[in-house]
């Protein structure tokens, strides 16, 4: 005999407990399945080698919003976000740019390059985060459908456009980061390309595209979404980003949510159109008339569901939702943090404040820089020469490592999911050379201080966290997998053609990066369809 509960949630990653945290706190009977030994889903602690832990996948703290760590008390559940230092860009091997949250450091370092850059870099920043704060307001949206000529679906259009009016002046700033290049965005703030490199990084993170790819603009803006500490704080969580995970599941056991470790997903079950149970693949089965899935779309779709319950739109749709991923991940267990040829001049400017050692870098030097490294992965190989971003957290947090010993994260791009002509199985040992070489260019000598490397590409990001093809964000953030388009048009608000059976992940509105609020988002709109009231108001 099958168990029941009032809902159950597929995935313990950070959405799907915190969907399980709000229903538990609306009085729900809610259960977690989790197919992973380990609660996390992306966000996750690991040791990599004796001693040594890592922030596995996701490794820095951003998105996660402060009103899911206040209504859920997490603090007292063990979450201590810990600083990070300013972001330094080495130029060439005798200089850098300081990209700081205080605008007149930013201004400074803008000007050892460009006078009017720096000039312009105050209205810029405005202009972005007066940008930001619109898409803040509909990340806690329910997206809307205009394809639908019912009552009630004009209704919540027009509700929806009635309530953004006052900043309809300004929704072609949206459009244009939508559609725009991120060069030729920033191309007409800015004039030197070493500048823009340093803004036009973050176009590249995660998506398989360059600074000059239309559309990339857009994800600049993504990256400074968070709300930490102000507008886009970032951050390292003490004990490495599983205590983000680790934390929720703390709240959610406290309000009677029961998490199950290795169950992995085998079916969904449906009778009459209504969900009923889940099935796993040791066979257990157990019920309830609400289900949402912290899984990808395309898994919910194309491998829990019987496809003759898809319509074919929707399997059209989802079958063409683009999640090709060319980001990698080392986690580096070391003597010493990389040492920098620029280390000594950035120590004796006084660029790093209180820190002793700069714990978040970029390395990419320009805009060609960017987009060679695309060029190699849009032909099928990974970049000769890929961007990096490195972090140590043990700069902070000593909890990771033993004494005088150090992590170091580094995350890049670009590493295509399938490489042209050629097997990742003879070919990651190559690029992982490729990517230690880079490093030893920019801090000669690091390979030599390694204790253990491990080289994560997406097809091991899709084997050990079940993310489609290895995409960071559940699937690339453009404009036609957005918002009422994310992921298919006509159920992007967490429901599925099937009733009951709901989507809480990251492959939903407002897309990837550790923030909570599509889980969020899915609780509220499963409350309300079983009309019962959230403790505490979701946004």
């Amino acid at each position: 005999m099958s168990k029941v509960y009032d809902a159950i949630i597929i995935g313990a990653g950070h959405n799907g407990l915190v969907c399980a945290n709000y229903l538990a706190q609306a009085g729900l009977k809610v259960l977690i399945l989790e197919r992973r030994k380990v609660v996390g889903g992306a966000a996750v602690t690991e040791e990599i080698c004796p001693g040594f832990k890592a922030s596995t996948y996701s490794y820095l703290m951003s998105l996660l919003h402060p009103r899911i760590i206040r209504d859920f008390d997490l603090k007292s559940h063990g979450l201590e976000v810990l600083p990070c230092s300013d972001m330094i860009s080495p130029i060439g091997q005798d200089d850098y740019i300081l990209f700081s949250d205080d605008m007149k450091k930013t201004q400074g370092s803008f000007g050892k390059f460009s006078a009017k850059d720096a000039a312009a870099y105050p209205e810029f920043d405005k202009y972005l985060m007066e940008s930001a704060a619109i898409v803040r307001k509909l990340l806690w949206e329910t997206p809307v459908d205009p394809s639908k000529g019912d009552w009630k679906s004009f209704k919540d259009s027009a509700q929806l456009l009635w309530k953004y009016r006052k900043v309809g002046n300004k929704m072609h700033r949206i459009v244009d980061l939508m559609t725009m290049s991120a060069y030729d965005f920033l191309k007409e703030w800015f004039e030197d390309d070493r500048i823009m490199a340093v803004l036009a990084y973050y176009a590249s993170i995660g998506t398989f595209a360059g600074p000059k790819t239309p559309g990339s603009a857009y994800v600049i803006m993504h990256h400074v979404m968070g709300e930490h500490e102000g507008a886009g704080g970032w951050g390292f969580i003490k004990g490495g980003m599983g205590m983000i995970t680790q934390s929720l599941a703390s709240a959610g056991r406290k309000l009677g949510v029961e998490i199950v470790l290795d169950a992995d997903i085998k079916e969904i079950r449906v009778s009459g159109n209504q969900v009923t149970s889940v099935i796993t693949a040791k066979g257990d089965t157990y019920a309830a008339k609400t289900v949402a899935s912290n899984a990808n779309a395309k898994i919910v779709y194309q491998q829990m569901l019987d496809p003759a319950l898809v319509p074919g739109g929707v399997k059209r749709e989802i079958d063409n939702y683009r999640t090709f991923s060319t980001a990698f991940k080392m986690n580096i267990a070391c003597e010493r943090p990389p040492q920098y040829t620029i280390l000594d001049k950035v120590r004796s400017d006084g660029a790093l404040g209180k820190f002793p050692y700069p714990t978040y870098m970029h390395i990419a030097p320009d805009i060609d820089y960017l987009e060679r490294a695309y060029d190699d992965a849009k032909h099928g190989g990974f970049s000769r020469r890929p961007f990096i971003t490195p972090v140590v957290p043990t700069i902070v947090d000593d909890t990771l490592a033993p004494p005088g010993k150090h992590v170091v994260n580094l995350f890049g791009g670009h590493a295509p999911y399938e490489l042209k002509g050629k097997s990742w199985a003879d070919e990651k040992e190559a690029f992982k050379k490729v990517v230690l070489d880079t490093i030893d260019e920019w801090a000669p000598g690091f390979s030599a201080d390694i204790i253990q490397a491990n080289l994560i590409i997406a097809p091991d990001i899709e084997n050990v966290v079940n993310m489609p093809q290895g995409h960071i964000f559940h699937g690339e953030l453009s404009a036609d997998q957005l918002f009422f388009q994310r992921p298919v048009s006509g159920y992007a608000d967490y429901r599925t053609p099937i009733k009951g059976l709901y989507i809480c992940g990251s492959s939903m509105h407002p897309g990837g990066g550790v923030s909570g609020i599509p889980g969020a988002n899915a609780a509220r709109e499963i409350l309300k369809d079983m009309k019962r009231s959230p403790k505490k108001r979701i946004a």
